[in-house]
C-alpha cells in the first residue's frame, strides 16, 4: 500500500508538471490577447482619415454655389457706377518705398532701400518655412517622442526575464559539543539509548547555480522555470562530495486583483491614448501656428497698403502746397493759403512715419514666427507680400461647417482620447478595489544524489524524485478607503473632462458662428469701403477744381484729401480684415490645412 501510495504521488506530481509545461509552453506561442477597445474611445485610425480628409478641404467645398468674384458683387452693390472705374487694390511697393520730399529723414531711409534689398515671400513661402523653422512647432515636436518613450516603457512590462544565481560558500567549523538526544530505531535493541552529539571539527565547501526564465504573464500572473544545481564538499573524518539538480515550475495567478488582460494591459492603453492625444496636440500647435503666420502675413500686406496710402496723401498734400505757392505767386490765392498748406503736408508727414513704424513692426512679427531675426534689423531686407488677397464671396454651409468642426477639431478628437483613457483607468482601478486572492503551484523534479556532476542530471525526469506544492494567498485592507478614494478620484477626473468637452463644443459652435459673420461683415466693409473711395476720390477732384476758381479755401480741400486717404485706409483694413476672417473660419472648422494646401506629416 505504502508502494502504491508512493506511486500514485509520483503520477499526480507527474500530470501537473506535464499540464504546467504545456500552459508554459502556450504562453509562449499564443499571440498575447489584448483588452478590447472601450466603447468610447476614438479609433486613431478613423481620427487620422478624418485628418487627412481635412487637409484635403477647402473654404470653397462648403459653399453652396460659386463664390462671387468682388467685381460682381460692386455691381450689384452700386449698379449706377461706372465698372470701368473699379479697380482692385495693388500695393505699389515701388512708390511706397519712394522718396516724397527729399528734405524729410524718414522719408530718405526707406527710399534709400533699393529693390535689391527686398524679398518677395508668398504666403505658401512663409508657412513652409514657419514649419521648418519656428521654435514654438520645434518644442512641440519633442513632445510625442517623449510619448512614444513612455509607451515603450510600459509595452515591456510583459518582457521575459532571463536569470541567473550563483553561490560560493566555505565553512571551516572547529569540534562543538551538541544536544543529548535519545534514539527511537527500526531495530529496539536501540530504543532508549540516549546520546550526546557532538559537532566534529570539519571542512564544509558548497557551490549553489542556478538559471532561468521568468514569464510575467498578460493574465496578471507569472511562469518560472529554473534548473537549479548544488555541489557539497565535505572534508573531515567523514568525507562526502555530493551533486544534487532539479528542474523547477512554478505559477502564480491572481484569481480576483491584478486578474485579467484588460486590468493589467490598461497601462499600456492609457500610454497608447496618451501618445495619441500627444500627438494630435502638437499637430494642433502646429496649426495655431500656420493660423498665426497667415494673419501675420496680412498684417504686413496691410502694412505696406497703409504706407502706400499715407505716400499718396503726403504727394497730394506736396502738390498742392507747390500748386498754392504758385498761386499766391501770381496774387491768385491769399498768402494764407500756403500756411494752410504746410500744415497738411506735416500732418500727413507724421502718419508716414507711423506707417512706416507699422511696417517694421508688422515684418518683425513674420520673422518672429519664422525665426528668421537676423542680428542686424537695420540690414534686413525687407519682406514684400505677392500674394493677392483672395476676394471671393462664399455662401456657406454653415450646418455641415458645424458638424465636420464637432468630428474634426483636433481639441475635441484630444478630449475623446483622454475621456478613453479616463475609462480606461477607471476599469483598472475598481478591480484594485476587489482583495488580492491568488493561485500559487510549484512543482520540482529532483535528481539523485550523484558523486558526479555527469550523472547527477541523469535520473532528473523519470518521476522518481519530486516536490510541490499548491496553495492560496488571500489579503485585504480593513477599510479599503486608499484604493476607494483613488477610483473617486478618477471618477471625478473624468466628470471634470467632460464638462470640459461639452464646454469646449459650445465654443466650438460658438467660433464657427462667429467667423461667419465675421467674413459677411468684412465682405460688406470691403463694398462700403471700395465705394467710399470712389466717391472720395470725385469728392476731392471737384474740390481742388473750385479751389483753383477761388470757391475753396485749401482747408476744405485738405478735408476731402483726409476723407480720400482714410477711406483708402478702411478698404486695405477691410480686405485685410476679410483674409483673416477667412483663416478663422478655416481655423474653427478644422479644415485650415485643405484651406493652406498644406499636409501634414
Amino acid at each position: 500500500m505504502r508502494v502504491y501510495r508512493q506511486n500514485l504521488n509520483q503520477t499526480f506530481a507527474q500530470d501537473y508538471f506535464y499540464i504546467a509545461l504545456a500552459m508554459f509552453t502556450t504562453s509562449l506561442l499564443v499571440e498575447p490577447v489584448y483588452a478590447e477597445e472601450s466603447s468610447k474611445a476614438l479609433s486613431m485610425q478613423n481620427a487620422n482619415q478624418r485628418l487627412r480628409l481635412d487637409e484635403q478641404l477647402t473654404l470653397g467645398d462648403y459653399s453652396t454655389q460659386n463664390p462671387t468674384e468682388l467685381k460682381r458683387a460692386l455691381d450689384d452693390y452700386k449698379s449706377k457706377l461706372d465698372n470701368a472705374q473699379i479697380k482692385p487694390l495693388k500695393i505699389d511697393i515701388k512708390k511706397a518705398l519712394g522718396n516724397a520730399d527729399s528734405t524729410q529723414t524718414n522719408a530718405e531711409k526707406i527710399a534709400a532701400m533699393d529693390e535689391g534689398q527686398a524679398r518677395t515671400l508668398s504666403i505658401a513661402d512663409v508657412r513652409e518655412k514657419a514649419l521648418q523653422n519656428n521654435l514654438t512647432i520645434k518644442v512641440a515636436q519633442i513632445d510625442p517622442l517623449i510619448s512614444g518613450t513612455q509607451l515603450r516603457e510600459e509595452q515591456a512590462k510583459f518582457d521575459n526575464i532571463v536569470f541567473a544565481y550563483a553561490k560560493y560558500a566555505e565553512i571551516d567549523a572547529p569540534k562543538m559539543s551538541g544536544d543529548a538526544v535519545e534514539f527511537k530505531s527500526d531495530n529496539a535493541t536501540l530504543n532508549g539509548e540516549r546520546l550526546k552529539l557532538g559537532l566534529l571539527e570539519q571542512n564544509k565547501r558548497s557551490v549553489e547555480l542556478e538559471a532561468g526564465i521568468k514569464i510575467p504573464l498578460r493574465t496578471g500572473g507569472s511562469i518560472t522555470l529554473s534548473s537549479p544545481l548544488e555541489n557539497k564538499l565535505t572534508r573531515g573524518e567523514f568525507r562526502s562530495d555530493e551533486y544534487r539538480s532539479a528542474m523547477r515550475f512554478s505559477i502564480s495567478q491572481p484569481l480576483l486583483r491584478n486578474a485579467g488582460t484588460k486590468v493589467n494591459e490598461a497601462s499600456i492603453k492609457i500610454a497608447e491614448y496618451n501618445q495619441q492625444a500627444v500627438q494630435l496636440s502638437t499637430r494642433l500647435q502646429s496649426i495655431r501656428v500656420i493660423a498665426m503666420v497667415d494673419k501675420a502675413y496680412w498684417a504686413l500686406y496691410e502694412a505696406w497698403g497703409q504706407l502706400d496710402v499715407r505716400r499718396q496723401q503726403f504727394e497730394y498734400a506736396n502738390q498742392n502746397l507747390n500748386m498754392v505757392k504758385h498761386r499766391v505767386k501770381e496774387g491768385l490765392s491769399a498768402a494764407v493759403e500756403i500756411n494752410r498748406a504746410e500744415i497738411g503736408v506735416a500732418d500727413r508727414m507724421e502718419a508716414l512715419i507711423v506707417a512706416e513704424t507699422n511696417l517694421k513692426l508688422a515684418q518683425r512679427q513674420l520673422r518672429f514666427y519664422m525665426n528668421d531675426l537676423p542680428d542686424d534689423l537695420n540690414q534686413a531686407t525687407l519682406l514684400v507680400p505677392t500674394t493677392q488677397p483672395d476676394l471671393l464671396k462664399y455662401e456657406f454651409n454653415r450646418e455641415k461647417l458645424l458638424d465636420d468642426a464637432l468630428s474634426g477639431r483636433l481639441e475635441l478628437l484630444e478630449q475623446e482620447l483622454k475621456l478613453a483613457a479616463d475609462a480606461t483607468k477607471i476599469a483598472y482601478l475598481e478591480n484594485q478595489t476587489l482583495p488580492l486572492f491568488s493561485l500559487d503551484y510549484q512543482y520540482g523534479a529532483l535528481s539523485n544524489t550523484n558523486s558526479s556532476f555527469g550523472q547527477n542530471s541523469r535520473n532528473l525526469l523519470n518521476g522518481e524524485y519530486n516536490d510541490w506544492s499548491i496553495g492560496l494567498k488571500f489579503e485585504m485592507p480593513i477599510t479599503n478607503e486608499a484604493r476607494k478614494a483613488q477610483l473617486e478620484n478618477a471618477v471625478q477626473q473624468r466628470n471634470q473632462r467632460l464638462a470640459t468637452k461639452a464646454l469646449q463644443t459650445m465654443t466650438v459652435k460658438k467660433e464657427i458662428y462667429d467667423a461667419l459673420d465675421y467674413v459677411d461683415q468684412n465682405w460688406q466693409r470691403i463694398l462700403a469701403a471700395r465705394q467710399q473711395v470712389l466717391i472720395a476720390g470725385i469728392n476731392y477732384e471737384a474740390e481742388l477744381k473750385q479751389f483753383n476758381e477761388g470757391l475753396r479755401t485749401m482747408t476744405e480741400v485738405l478735408e476731402t484729401l483726409t476723407r480720400l486717404g482714410e477711406a483708402q485706409a478702411k478698404e486695405v483694413r477691410a480686405v485685410t480684415n476679410y483674409q483673416i476672417a477667412l483663416i478663422d473660419t478655416a481655423y474653427a472648422t478644422g479644415t485650415l490645412l485643405g484651406y493652406s494646401k498644406l499636409n501634414f506629416e
